[in-house]
């Protein structure tokens, strides 16, 4: 029995409101000629996702006040984080919507994560100075997403300009670990500390958008072969870290916050005297 005009157009209605291969996407194919693709790849994006919850679910430990768990999620969101961008690399599945996927969820776990993680752990003793410094991290870390996005392909590769936001939220979620995994919270800490751990959270922020240069590492050949001291290194680095994550990790990434801003310093101080030596 065939099927009735106006019972097939209800049926096309309805499947154009599902999200069924609706996405067309430009690309190249390895000749180089313009192809489009339909839907999108998977393995890259399921990290993506596995990142995204990571930062959803460290929001949610920081409402319910577990502080602890927080800060870890938003270091295993890093991990997830690098491995969807090499993973679409080495599968060849790079794509516009993996791109801009990655970035709202970078926005998620290293924007609005490590913001309400702050408030809610110290910065809401401040009132509303604490609201907006926190908020000044937020549109701070979705300016610095949205810069690099517009940068892709312009700048060189082996730096970043500005912060990059993971980094950013590894000095915050590294902070609130390090203390609240002994048992500190912000009825322990004095005035003067929470003023200090306001002032942090502001300047990490304004380093994200600020044209400090900071090194990606990624000039890092990883596919390479590489001498075998070099897997002993790795093997050491991962032992150093584990036995004290809060404290080790707090102390790499404010290292590398801190080598942006002395590396400009030294730069403009041999600038400096480089003018004075051609005078």
């Amino acid at each position: 029995m065939s099927q009735r005009p106006e019972e097939h157009d209800r049926e096309s209605s309805i499947e154009s409101l599902l999200p069924i291969d609706e996405h067309v996407e430009e690309g190249h194919d390895s000749e180089g000629r313009k192809v489009r693709h339909r839907g999108v790849y998977l393995l890259p994006n399921l990290f993506t996702t596995a990142n995204l919850f990571a930062g959803f679910y460290s929001i949610m430990c920081s409402i319910s006040g577990d502080f602890t768990m927080a800060a870890a999620i938003v270091f295993v969101a890093m991990v997830l984080d690098g491995l969807d961008g090499r993973v679409a690399r080495i599968t060849n599945t790079q794509s516009a919507f993996g791109a801009e996927y990655d970035s709202l969820s970078d926005m998620v776990a290293f924007g609005l994560a490590p913001a309400i993680m702050a408030y809610q752990w110290t910065l809401s003793e401040l009132g509303n100075v604490g609201l907006t410094i926190a908020f000044i991290y937020v549109a701070c870390a979705a300016l610095r997403l949205a810069r690099f996005n517009t940068q892709i392909g312009v700048v060189d590769k082996r730096w970043f300009v500005g912060l990059a936001s993971p980094a950013a939220a590894g000095v915050v979620a590294g902070v609130v670990w390090a203390l609240s995994d002994n048992g500190v919270g912000a009825v322990d800490l004095a005035f003067v500390l929470i003023i200090l751990f306001a002032v942090l959270v502001a300047a990490v922020g304004m380093l994200m958008v600020s044209n400090v240069k900071y090194y990606s590492f990624k000039d890092f050949d990883f596919k390479g072969r590489v001498p075998f001291v070099a897997i002993l290194v790795v093997v050491l680095a991962f032992a150093v870290v584990f036995s004290d994550p809060p404290r080790i990790l707090l102390l790499l990434f404010l290292v590398y916050a801190l080598s942006g801003p002395v590396q400009y310093v030294l730069h403009m101080r041999s600038r400096k005297n480089s003018q004075q030596e051609d005078v």
